[in-house]
């Protein structure tokens, strides 16, 4: 980058990720990531493997970030996939309360519809009246098939719910569904793919054309064909095409941390003073190196 920003991906799916993403996102600027709870890519059968999930993001993978300078939260939900296999369903929502207290967690979500059916739409209301009831923020996943019509709807349920449009991100957002969702006053996110969904060039155009109020880019990596650098490679797109240093700032940064720092949990300070990595921790008796020597900044030598 010709100019290195600090960098927020509110959406990746690090779980996914090796340690060498995390290296080259610290390394472009990512100070923070917000990863939502996901499926795995088969159907879980039981409850226990959410609730080892659900640790994981809250403990692990928020150690492992720390490792590597990054600050790490989430977001807890019952994604929309599996909320179509009912009976796990009920046991999956009866174990989200148990989570959505925890220290990093920064929204429900992200939660909404896939292939919109009755089951995932009464799974998203009940987390909507869950978010409502506790006064969090809402991360929306909207469907890749019929876009804009689950986009639409998504946002006529939230409001149907009573929730303010500007406490819902949301996301995986295109050319077609953009008006729409500001013009409603909710958040717009938007995951940027290299090959699928929205690419960089298109963010730039989207950003020139609607402005950066509202808008949030990620890149929602996770086991698929993605990038985790998408959110600083775009941010530097951005600044060659001529956006100015403050809006590429609003929507690869400050936005995001306004609304996922609502609940007073995610913290600019967090960053601004940095402990200093310490690889010679453990957690739960593990660390993140495998026989390598630790990184141990001065600052952590006591």
């Amino acid at each position: 980058m010709e100019d290195k920003m600090m960098i927020i991906d509110p959406h990746v799916h690090m779980t996914s990720r090796t340690t060498d993403d995390y290296e080259a996102m610290a390394a472009a600027g990512v100070v923070a990531i917000i990863e939502p709870s996901f499926w795995l890519g088969q159907p879980r059968t039981q409850v226990g493997s959410f609730q080892d999930y659900f640790s994981s993001l809250v403990g692990w993978e928020r150690f492992r970030a720390s490792q590597f300078g990054i600050q790490h939260y989430c977001t807890i939900g019952l994604n929309s996939k599996e909320a179509n296999n009912e009976a796990l369903a009920e046991e999956v929502i009866e174990l989200l309360p148990l989570y959505i207290h925890k220290e990093n967690v920064v929204a429900i979500g992200e939660i909404g519809y896939d292939d919109q059916t009755p089951a995932e739409d009464k799974y998203f209301r009940m987390q909507l009246d869950m978010a409502k009831e506790l006064d969090m923020v809402v991360q929306v996943h909207t469907p890749h098939r019929d876009k804009k019509a689950g986009t639409l709807k998504s946002m006529e349920v939230c409001l149907e719910h009573g929730l303010d449009p500007s406490k819902v991100v949301i996301d995986h957002n295109n050319e077609e569904t953009v008006r729409d969702v500001l013009d409603r006053g909710f958040i717009a996110a938007f995951t940027i793919y290299p090959k699928t969904k929205m690419g960089n060039e298109r963010m730039v155009e989207v950003v020139k054309k609607f402005g950066s109020d509202n808008i949030i880019v990620d890149s929602s990596a996770d086991w698929g064909v993605s990038d985790p650098l998408s959110v600083p490679k775009t941010a530097s797109l951005m600044l060659k095409r001529g956006i100015s240093k403050e809006n590429v700032n609003k929507t690869c940064y400050q936005n995001a941390l306004d609304i996922f720092g609502y609940n007073g949990k995610m913290k600019e300070e967090h960053w601004l003073n940095p402990k200093g990595i310490n690889q010679a921790q453990f957690f739960n008796d593990n660390s993140v190196l495998r026989g390598q020597e630790p990184r141990v900044d001065a600052d952590e030598i006591k």
